[in-house]
């Protein structure tokens, strides 16, 4: 004999809450009396469940319609292989969460709040999912004004105002840098880039792990001042006096790796070399390149994941951050 399952009712909820059923009932009804921090995790509970009342708000299609906004560059150019599998993991969590998603190309250089306003409305949405663009007070506001819910995409906002997921780039590039000590390199240069909070992290966990051995010399190089190959000749002539480089991304350390087997510059046999972000072209080089591993998938996940407690009700600003891992490839040389 076939049975039919039970419909979920207030006392399941209540139960699940610990709560009382009145309690959830006047939660369900936006009786005055009841907290907000209540009210919305009754609410949510109940979208959980399934439970169905004409009493409870419920979601608009629109509600539930997703623009993820991607420069044309991350998405095309050196990045390309980190953004589309970010993407494809955005793309199948918001399939499983029930998600409308519409992903979009943005050309423009510059990423202005109109660019961004433009996007969203364009795609009638109430959500959105920024990759690799940061949050300016424009665009915060503009979020916050409009009830628009958001999620920074590998970035991170350190006034917290809008929520993020990022890998752990601070204990990312600690890692990094431990990996070259514990090869017996002192004198390390990090080659890093812009001033992104996500590597003004990286930057910080370099300085960090250097800070904690007695003897070391740490040494900054900003991309603006020298290019790659300019920063590689002076490592050759001497004009850097260090015996590793911790690049801020693989894109930069294959580079540098090319250079020297092109002839470029001549450096020590064991002359050692970190990358960041284990994208495909790491394991391309030879020997393969050090890097510090960054899952990919988790951070597309954990951005919908935000993104859908937002929209069932979550109010709480959110910085996810995903771990990372050591990827000792071929580049790093113990120091004779």
């Amino acid at each position: 004999m076939s049975t039919t399952a039970r419909r979920p009712n207030q006392a399941d909820i209540a139960s699940r809450l610990g709560v009382s059923v009145s309690t959830v009932s006047r939660a369900l009804a936006n009786e005055d009396g009841i907290s907000e921090v209540v009210r919305r995790d009754v609410q949510r509970m109940a979208r959980s469940l399934g439970y169905r009342s004409k009493r409870m708000p419920g979601l608009r299609a629109t509600d539930r319609r997703v623009v993820a906004l991607v420069p044309f560059a991350n998405a095309t150019g050196g990045l390309s292989g980190f953004y589309v599998d970010i993407l494809n993991a955005i793309r199948s969590e918001a399939s499983v969460c029930g998600l409308d998603l519409d992903i979009r190309l943005i050309s423009e250089r510059k990423v202005t709040l109109e660019l961004v306003a433009r996007h969203v409305q364009a795609a009638g949405a109430s959500a959105v999912l920024l990759a690799g663009i940061d949050a300016s007070d424009e665009l915060a506001s503009w979020c916050r004004e409009n009830e628009i819910h958001a999620v920074l995409v590998n970035g991170c906002d350190p006034l917290m105002r809008i929520s993020s997921v990022a890998p752990s780039n601070f204990y990312g590039a600690y890692m990094a840098t431990r990996h070259l000590l514990s090869a017996g390199h002192r004198k390390i240069l990090h080659y890093t880039h812009g001033h992104r909070p996500t590597i003004l992290e990286r930057r910080r966990g370099f300085v960090t792990a250097m800070a904690e051995v007695t003897g070391e010399e740490a040494a900054l190089v900003m991309s603006d001042d020298r290019k790659p190959m300019e920063l590689l000749q002076d490592i050759s002539e001497g004009k850097q006096d260090v015996t590793a480089l911790f690049c801020w991304n693989d894109i930069a350390a294959v580079e540098i790796i090319e250079g020297i087997q092109g002839g470029v510059g001549q450096v020590a046999r064991d002359f050692s070399i970190m990358g960041f972000d284990d994208l495909p072209l790491a394991a391309m080089t030879a020997p393969r390149l050090s890097t510090i591993h960054v899952d990919r998938d988790a951070i597309g996940r954990g951005a919908i994941r935000l993104l859908s407690d937002q929209i069932e009700g979550e109010t709480a600003v959110r910085q996810l951050e995903i771990g990372v891992s050591l990827v000792p490839g071929g580049t790093v040389h113990a120091r004779a």
